[in-house]
């Protein structure tokens, strides 16, 4: 099954996945903490707004997985002390679906929230998972792993992760049965103490 994009999200680890039949050309870099999706060296040019863009930013407050453009404006949010609830669904309203020929939803979460978020019911670290398009804007929080993708599973629904830590979680959903994997990363910890990995199927 080809779900495109796609987010995991738990309370202390979490992983992003390109998935893409027209861009696979598209490799993950980890600089410090930040994970920029970019096209390879080799890839043909092209005009698409959608192709390059931070795929996880860390913060002092949570660690933010997503698909697009407007990771960085949750994370700016929630540095900002907004609650990860606002912090998700501000940005996810303000920039909407990719205006794209197929609509694609924006999808993020926000994994390994400081318990003192209000948006979180957890003793312990909390997660929020959420995504806009066409017809809704979710944003919920999760307590076991759970997946938001842009096709087919476009709604939070949980995921059997099995990983523990970053360089898991990225190799695992990169190798994942969904199709057309490209490239992955994976966050895991808590507030002020994140590891991130990548992995490019080398």
């Amino acid at each position: 099954m080809y779900v495109g994009r796609f987010v995991v999200v738990a309370p202390e680890v979490g992983a992003y996945r390109v998935s893409s039949r027209s861009f696979p050309n598209r490799q993950a870099v980890d600089r410090d903490g930040t994970v920029t999706v970019e096209p390879t060296p080799d890839a043909p040019a092209t005009d698409n707004p959608y192709i390059s863009y931070n795929g996880v930013r860390v913060t002092e407050r949570g660690a933010v997985v997503g698909n697009g453009s407007h990771v960085d404006p949750i994370a700016e949010k929630l540095e900002l002390g907004y609650p990860a609830r606002d912090a998700l669904a501000e940005p996810l309203l303000a920039l909407d679906f990719e205006k794209d020929d197929y609509d694609t939803p924006r999808i993020a979460g926000i994994v390994g929230l400081d318990e003192s978020d209000p948006t979180t019911n957890a003793e312990g670290p909390g997660a929020v998972v959420g995504t806009v398009r066409r017809d809704a804007l979710l944003v919920e929080e999760v307590t076991e792993p759970t997946l938001v993708a842009t096709y087919e599973e476009d709604s939070p629904t949980a995921f059997d992760l099995d990983a523990t830590d970053a360089e898991a979680a990225a190799r695992e959903v990169y190798d994942h049965e969904f199709e057309h994997a490209v490239c992955a990363a994976g966050v895991s910890g808590t507030a002020g103490a994140f590891d991130v990995s990548v992995y490019n199927g080398e």
